[in-house]
């Protein structure tokens, strides 16, 4: 099985439903939302602040151990070893998120380490949350994330929420946008041009 993150929901996405019971329901149309990003507690935290950098600018990623301490702990220690320095954003949909992480650039790939279990919470998904990408097994995270656009409470509690957008959300929304009818696939696609944790910058 491909560990491609949401290639399920964003297959149902471009149909406009979902065809199991078990899927989350997905809308073209994406929800109104407040445009306005709300840090939450730990934006203020350099030690669990990742940085972004693309060729638009930088965003900041407020993470959220007190949510989902092992995902917060795996992304840390991967942008540490600058595993996703390079990495491109290899599906991104219009109206739903941008989804990065894997190596290989194809949504089958992953790091060295074994796959996290899930750590769900009544968190929703808001415009800006960081997401942790699995294939259909819960447990099947592993270095692949996205960030929404929009609030999509269709994922809220199947998908492990670890952060959210503290500053540059702009940044993420000039992201390249993939072909809907190629699920997300983008041609030419933007890069993560460095990722790192705050803390370790200012040290």
């Amino acid at each position: 099985m491909l560990r491609t993150a949401l290639t399920y929901l964003a297959f149902a996405l471009t149909l406009g439903l979902a065809s199991c019971a078990n899927e989350p329901q997905l809308s073209h149309k994406p929800e109104q939302a407040d445009e306005t990003v709300v840090a939450p507690p730990a934006a203020n935290d350099p030690e669990n602040t990742l940085v972004i950098e693309t060729k638009n600018g930088k965003i900041h990623i407020a993470l959220r151990p007190d949510l989902a301490p092992n995902h917060v702990a795996r992304i840390k220690k991967l942008a540490r070893e600058g595993f996703y320095d390079g990495i491109v954003f290899h599906r991104v949909i219009t109206g739903f998120m941008a989804q990065t992480g894997d190596p290989t650039g194809t949504g089958a790939g992953s790091s060295k380490y074994p796959d996290l279990k899930a750590e769900f919470s009544v968190v929703p998904f808001e415009r800006g949350t960081l997401g942790a990408a699995r294939s259909q097994s819960p447990d099947s995270a592993n270095s692949q994330f996205f960030i929404t656009f929009t609030r999509t409470p269709s994922l809220n509690g199947q998908y492990t929420v670890f952060g959210k957008v503290a500053q540059g959300m702009q940044f993420i929304d000039a992201v390249k946008k993939g072909d809907p009818s190629q699920n997300g696939k983008v041609d030419s696609p933007d890069k993560m041009l460095k990722v790192y944790v705050l803390a370790d910058a200012q040290s």
